[in-house]
């Protein structure tokens, strides 16, 4: 039986693997999806939102399990899980980059917009007066994040967002080979991704290569696009 830590992106919470989780365990084994702080049902305040309470949130949950695990990480949540890997390496057996970003050390999520093209997600936000927060124009949500998910699982989501802390935008990874290094990664692009386009996810990789790479033809978010595909895909790591 293995052990699955799920992790959430940007603007989401726990609630977007809420199709995963009961498959997961259908099969037999652990899926736990967190709220990492200010999001879901965590209502840490905005401006204590950061990558290191990111990093610390999911460090205390893998540290709790009996046996190493295997870490996903979507989107922005490509971020906290290399930074968690690189501190706790020894209690991952794999972790996984599900259409995220992949940064090498020293790099931001701002310093990952080179790979992006012209269509920029950074000139798509909309920053809050104070500057601690961003979120998203409505109108352009459902095709960016949700394109080939259901009209119900669309307003469902929206209906759940939340804005975005911007300092785990903004801060560095600190990653060693010594550490980070020796955790097997595997990476699941995602074909018809508007946030974080294909041609993105393969710099990324290309960057930084991994053990596995697996390909679900869909958008952002096969969590509810394609909830089987992505599990088949899981479960090969297990």
């Amino acid at each position: 039986m293995s052990i699955y830590i799920l992790v959430h992106g940007a603007y989401h919470g726990g609630w977007c693997y809420e199709k995963i989780v009961p498959r997961i365990e259908r099969a037999g084994h652990t899926a736990i999806a967190v709220d990492l702080p200010g999001h879901g049902d965590d209502q840490v305040p905005i401006a204590s939102v950061t990558l290191d309470a990111y990093v610390s949130h999911v460090c205390e949950v893998v540290l709790a399990q009996p046996t190493p695990v295997i870490l996903v990480g979507h989107s922005l949540a490509g971020m906290t899980v290399t930074q968690v890997a690189e501190c706790i390496p020894d209690k991952l057996d794999w972790v996984v980059y599900l259409t995220a970003m992949m940064p090498k050390n020293g790099q931001n999520r701002i310093d990952l917009a080179e790979f992006e093209g012209p269509y920029k997600m950074t000139s798509k936000r909309v920053l809050s007066d104070d500057g601690l927060s961003a979120t998203m124009p409505e109108e352009i949500i459902p095709q960016t994040f949700y394109g080939e998910c259901s009209a119900d699982d669309v307003a469902r989501a929206i209906a759940r967002l939340v804005p975005q802390a911007t300092e785990p935008l903004q801060r560095e990874v600190r990653t060693t080979p010594e550490r980070f290094g020796i955790v097997k990664r595997a990476f699941i692009e995602c074909l018809r991704d508007n946030a974080i386009p294909v041609a993105m996810q393969r710099a990324m990789i290309e960057a930084q290569p991994c053990n596995r790479v697996f390909t679900i033809d869909t958008d952002h978010s096969p969590f509810y696009s394609a909830p089987d595909e992505l599990v088949s895909k899981l479960l090969e790591l297990a």
